[in-house]
């Protein structure tokens, strides 16, 4: 097998081939015999891993480093808001309060897994695009809502990706970024609830949209592979008093979708001085 000349192709594709193939090496090394490292099998398996990666912000420190400025924002996001004078209508500071407060212990907790000092890692806003976020309280919701729901999904397109390396650092890191996650679908429902939506996401009822890049995935009957609306019409599910609309809305409205790094930033990225 010609590895340097099947390199030289797949590098011809794609200019960073290089580095999310060592990458994806030196993981399979870990786990693999020489004697597998020297297979066809290997090799594939090498490439398939490299490729399956793209979405993912690198390994388990880097996921969680990604994450935490994701916090650092929505949790500035909601302090700005909490001071801006005249902002929040009475009856809604409460829990605006009490999300910030989530949000600033997701911080915390971040750090502390990470070694870091507090606000170590603190980024740069981009001044015009949070304050023109907080011009009025419709407008903060609306941002809040696109925060939170894409906060979800980035967690979401992040975990498979610490499932997969298994490394030391990914088993400790997977189950903080899942408490977070489940937190932060419940902040995302509590600002819908704000908005007199309904308190999930759900195609063409998610309100006025700061950004419709948050919901481009909406509606995915597939995720990880598994056909979640085939298993609501099996004929052996008791669930069979579904209609196929009726299974493939509880779909949908069940299961969010993931979102790649990239997503991510493409959505989250005006917020910044600079790009993560």
């Amino acid at each position: 097998m010609n590895l340097f000349g099947i390199f030289s192709q797949i590098e011809k594709a794609d200019a960073e081939a290089g580095d999310k193939l060592d990458f994806a090496r030196r993981k399979m090394l870990k786990t693999a015999t020489i004697a597998a490292a020297a297979t066809p099998a290997f090799f594939v398996g090498m490439v398939n891993k490299a490729f399956a990666a793209e979405g993912c912000a690198g390994d388990a420190v880097a996921i969680l480093k990604y994450a935490l400025t994701l916090e650092y924002l929505e949790r500035d996001f909601y302090r700005a808001a909490q001071f801006k004078a005249g902002l929040l209508p009475a009856g809604t500071r409460a829990y605006v309060v009490q999300i910030a407060k989530h949000e600033a212990q997701h911080v915390d907790l971040l750090e502390g897994v990470l070694g870091l000092k507090k606000n170590e890692l603190q980024p740069k806003y981009n001044t015009g695009t949070l304050n023109a976020a907080l011009a009025d309280y419709d407008t903060f919701l609306t941002y809040a809502q696109a925060l939170e729901d894409t906060g979800v999904r980035a967690y979401k397109g992040q975990a498979a990706c610490l499932l997969e390396e298994g490394s030391a650092t990914a088993k400790v890191a997977l189950p903080v970024a899942l408490r977070i996650h489940s937190v932060e679908a419940r902040h995302a429902a509590a600002v819908r609830h704000m908005r007199g939506l309904r308190v999930w996401a759900s195609s063409g009822e998610n309100g006025m949209e700061a950004d419709p890049k948050v919901y481009a995935h909406e509606d995915m009957g597939q995720q990880g592979g598994a056909d979640l609306e085939g298993y609501f019409n099996l004929p052996e599910n008791k669930m069979k008093l579904y209609t196929p609309e009726m299974a493939k809305r509880t779909v949908y409205e069940s299961f969010d979708e993931p979102l790649t790094k990239d997503e991510v930033l493409a959505i989250a990225g005006p917020f910044f001085a600079s790009m993560m």
